[in-house]
């Protein structure tokens, strides 16, 4: 330990201000001196007044060397032994001619616990309590009662400086690793509100990416295959067809904007938008030649549940519709328990191996949905025996008031008629 650590900022103006309360102790520690010195009996006046000379040079070595060394961030310990070196040069002849002046370590011992190491400012400490009172009774040859009981006071004083500057430096090296400590917690805090920050947006990217997957994409999807069966319909002149699937694609381009402006604005789905979760997945059935069950106590539920339940169900008939073959059967049924809701979407396809890899983001996004509501989302398929997926989700046993602001009306979305199956490039889903 070199010396006390100034600090930057609030700290170091702290140490401004009690620097200044530190140059008013050294000032009336040495006038107090001055005035003992001068104002005792023994010796004669002229050794008194030439200790008092010896104690003005005190002053400006204080104001020039020492000063600027205690102040320094750190103090500089060879700059520092030289100040402490010429404080006791100018300090033990004045105190061995006059005992008195000994009242004067009271400003000289602090400094040494400021700027030197523990071990150097014991030494320097030693010296400058033992140090007067061993030139003084060999100067003068007091009485062996004025010895023992300087000597005394000189010991007193130097276990008690030792004492004190022990303790303060010990205060001080623990402030210091204290500060230490904080500035580490306070980098700590800003990379973790950092990192925070990242993974916010992350998790916000990734659930624009499942909205975008689960909505516009699969609407996109639809619009390319309904372009691929009108230019068929057009190349064998049926016009007839063709304009039905026109409509189609019409409803489906104003289904997409429809969901477009709900992702921006943070709102329902389309399909939920003033209609109820077995309702909205009728609709949604519809546009895919699928039929719906629901059992059990149908009720209002937290908004995040049925938006699961209702994406969960349109990737479900979006990866039936391009996989499953055009002949197969495909159900849906919902059904309401006390503290559960589950949903399971079933088709008679040709079905997948559920261990095979894949590249799909569907099957992802869906268990990733299913586990931000702490639900469960689970998919069983065999090659040639079709595919189940079910998500089951913890919902509240009570009726569910929301409290969400109402959404702007989107626009309306005509019937949609069943698009005929267009031979597309299987992915796995």
């Amino acid at each position: 330990m070199t010396g006390v650590s100034m600090g930057h900022g609030d700290g170091a103006y702290t140490w401004d201000r009690s620097f200044r309360l530190w140059d008013s102790y050294f000032a009336v520690v040495w006038a107090a001196t001055l005035v003992f010195v001068l104002g005792t009996d023994f010796p004669g006046w002229h050794t008194r007044l030439a200790a008092a000379a010896l104690l003005v040079p005190l002053v400006p070595w204080y104001l020039a060397v020492g000063r600027p060394v205690l102040r320094s961030e750190p103090p500089g310990e060879r700059r520092a032994l030289v100040y402490l070196s010429g404080s006791v040069a100018l300090f033990l002849p004045s105190a061995i001619l006059v005992g008195e002046t000994r009242l004067m370590t009271f400003a000289l011992v602090p400094p040494c616990f400021m700027a030197l190491r523990l071990r150097r400012a014991l030494v320097a400490v030693t010296v400058i309590n033992l140090a007067p009172v061993v030139g003084w009774a060999l100067l003068w040859w007091p009485s062996d009662h004025a010895v023992f009981f300087n000597s005394v006071f000189a010991v007193v004083t130097l276990v008690f400086s030792m004492a004190v500057g022990s303790w303060f430096i010990r205060v001080v090296e623990q402030s210091q690793e204290r500060a230490v400590l904080i500035a580490e917690l306070d980098a700590s805090r800003h990379e973790l509100s950092r990192l925070s920050a990242a993974h916010g947006a992350l998790a916000e990217r990734e659930r624009l990416s499942r909205e975008i997957h689960d909505t516009l994409a699969q609407g996109f999807t639809s619009l390319l295959m309904l372009t691929q069966a009108v230019e068929a319909e057009l190349d064998r002149a049926d016009v007839t067809e063709a304009r039905r699937h026109l409509a189609l694609m019409d409803g489906t381009a104003r289904q997409n904007l429809a969901e477009a402006r709900a992702l921006v604005t943070g709102g329902t789905p389309a399909d939920l938008h003033g209609a109820s979760l077995p309702d909205a997945l009728r609709r949604l059935a519809a546009r895919h030649e699928a039929s719906v069950a629901v059992s059990g106590s149908v009720r209002a539920l937290p908004a995040g549940a049925e938006v699961v339940v209702l994406r969960a169900c349109q990737e479900s008939l979006s990866n039936a519709r391009k996989h499953a073959g055009g002949s197969a059967d495909v159900s849906v049924v919902l059904a309401y328990a006390d503290e559960a809701l589950t949903v399971s979407v079933r088709d008679d396809g040709c079905g997948f191996d559920p261990s095979a890899p894949s590249d799909g983001y569907g099957l992802v996004g869906l268990r990733a949905r299913a586990a931000e509501v702490g639900g469960t989302a689970l998919v069983r398929s065999t090659p040639g025996d079709g595919t189940t997926v079910t998500v089951r989700l913890p919902v509240p046993p009570e009726p569910y008031e929301p409290h969400e602001p109402p959404v702007p009306p989107v626009l309306p979305v005509p019937p949609v008629l069943p698009v005929p199956p267009v031979p597309l490039e299987r992915s796995a889903p």
